[in-house]
């Protein structure tokens, strides 16, 4: 079905009813600067602020304009297999909303602005100097069993003691906040969101809260600090570094107070036609854990950066040619291999991050995403790393140990089924001390599939328990709770299974934690500030990359 581009979109769309040659309806001023947010927010991530597609198709002028307003409001409301959200039937965008947007999407993209450094220091916000910060954690919370939920909508997110289960504190931060990464030593998490601003929290203040912030972009996806320590010298959370969508570039900041340092754009040549792009963005950082480096992908150009961060001011980076429309990825289990989705290609592709070497690619289903990816030890197999993908209904294994299992490494060794049809798993996670692998599918076109989580055992390498999260919730009177299930968590001892029931904006909904032996609910946290709840972080887990 894909391959580059949507090649069965136009086939998805006739299937609405295509009005051809349809007139551009007009927008006033204020309309226009409406539209335009409402696209930036919720559509720009997959379509691109200048409009020309990556991981959903372009949406261009030429593209739109034969389709009509009635059909592109179709789309846009109840939205289309393989990961375009039904914003309409979520509730998220009302009619008269949608209404805009279709419109705004028959006209020229606006060209967006570009931000200076200077831009970045207006935003940028220093609460607690680095020297005022406590020399000791002030409470007596397990703080690595922390676990950081992002509770999307409402611009906020909220800290939780894994032990107690009990809210530790909530934390402004932006708009539709994407992750959370720890610090190298795990005191500070840090968070970007989709507007690009990005926040540094303390976890050894008495009640947890940002000591700094920063804008650093309009739209954005990753962070990540400086974790190497070692005969190169200690940069143990010094740096931090964004990846930003637009403007396309990453940003280096202190790592202490988030001071911008260093821009660098991320246009590109694309690593196989050598056609430039100038929105060519970062959508993954990890974090090297054997040199001073960050390994950096240019999504649309399909090249990985390998930055040498020893002196920022004169920057060292490594290009290696990869595939175009680089997504998220993570290390494997020996945290010297870099896996990362070419999604729109269908593949996973392989870096050496010792070498700085292209590795292989694997074709594994309909659009990989993997988040970090899950790696475990199989017994025939050994080490494998698994992604889930929005397109198709798998689970792709591949080994990744081309030392004592070589007949193995890069390869498909396992293609697990998940019940029903279709894709739309955006992650997929385990632990070591775990047997099984938990597995979402809240970007399914089914309903039913949306609120599903996947048990998969590690050693048969098959699904064996299904669970309906809102059926169960149900059956333990929760009966006003419903939503997507999303982005299954361990804790740090590997006991737990934390999930997210992503609702609506204007109801409060759940987080539901798992026993991972019995895989029944444990514990439901609930309360009015629990909305939109999405991401789920382990300090612990985050911190060490384990996934």
């Amino acid at each position: 079905m894909v391959k580059g581009k949507l090649l069965g979109f136009g086939a998805l769309l006739l299937s609405f009813g295509v009005a051809l040659g349809a007139s551009v309806p007009k927008l006033t001023p204020q309309e226009m600067k409406r539209a335009t947010q409402i696209y930036f927010d919720r559509c720009a991530g997959c379509h691109g602020m200048l409009r020309k597609g990556a991981t959903g198709p372009a949406l261009t002028p030429d593209v739109t304009r034969p389709l009509g307003l009635k059909t592109i409001e179709n789309i846009i409301t109840n939205g289309l297999p393989g990961g375009m959200p039904d914003w309409g039937r979520q509730g998220i965008l009302s009619r008269k909303d949608i209404k805009l947007l279709a419109k705004f999407l028959m006209h020229e993209p606006p060209q967006p602005p570009l931000m200076t450094l200077s831009d970045m220091k207006k935003w940028w916000k220093v609460y607690i100097p680095p020297d005022e910060r406590p020399t000791k954690p002030q409470h007596k919370h397990n703080w690595k069993n922390f676990m950081g939920v992002i509770l999307r909508d409402v611009g906020k997110v909220a800290i939780i003691d894994g032990d107690t289960k009990k809210l530790v504190s909530i934390v402004d931060t932006g708009f539709a906040v994407h992750i959370f990464r720890s610090s190298g030593t795990g005191r500070y998490f840090l968070t970007i969101g989709r507007d690009g601003k990005a926040t540094l929290i303390d976890l050894w203040l008495k009640k947890p809260d940002k000591v700094a912030e920063v804008k650093v972009c309009y739209d954005a996806r990753s962070i990540d600090t400086s974790k190497y320590r070692g005969p190169k010298g200690d940069y143990m959370d010094k740096l931090a570094v964004v990846g930003c969508y637009w403007p396309p570039s990453f940003v280096i900041l202190d790592g202490q107070t988030l001071e911008p340092i260093k821009i660098v754009d991320t246009s590109h040549y694309t690593w196989d036609t050598n056609d430039y792009v100038e929105e060519a963005r970062v959508a993954s950082i990890v974090a090297s854990h054997h040199d001073p480096e960050w390994i950096i992908t240019d999504k649309e150009a399909g090249k990985v950066m390998v930055v040498n961060y020893e002196d920022p001011t004169n920057l060292r980076m490594h290009l290696v040619d990869a595939e175009r429309f680089l997504h998220d990825g993570g290390w494997d289990l020996s945290k010297r291999y870099f896996l990362v989705a070419a999604n729109m290609r269908n593949k996973i592709i392989v870096i050496d991050s010792v070498k700085k070497k292209f590795v292989a690619e694997i074709e594994t289903g309909v659009k990989p995403h993997p988040g970090r990816g899950a790696n475990f030890v199989h017994p025939r197999f050994g080490p494998v790393w698994c992604t889930g993908h929005l397109g198709s209904n798998n689970v792709a294994c591949i080994g990744t140990d081309p030392v004592n299992h070589s007949r193995y490494a890069w390869k498909l060794v396992a293609n697990i089924e998940l019940p029903g049809s279709g894709g739309g798993t955006l992650f997929i996670k385990t632990h070591p001390k775990s047997t099984h692998i938990w597995v979402d599918r809240p970007l399914s076109a089914d309903p039913k599939l949306q609120r599903q989580l996947y048990v998969i055992d590690k050693d048969s390498l098959r699904v064996i328990k299904t669970i309906n999260v809102i059926d169960e919730l149900r059956k333990k009177g929760y009966r006003n709770i419903d939503g997507r299930i999303v982005h299954p968590e361990f804790d740090m001892y590997g006991k737990e299974v934390w999930v997210s029931v992503w609702g609506r904006k204007d109801k409060p909904t759940a987080i539901v934690v798992f026993d991972d032996r019995t895989m029944k609910i444990k514990k439901v946290i609930t309360g009015d500030w629990v909305r939109t709840p999405t991401g789920i972080f382990n300090v612990y887990t985050t911190t060490n990359d384990i996934y």
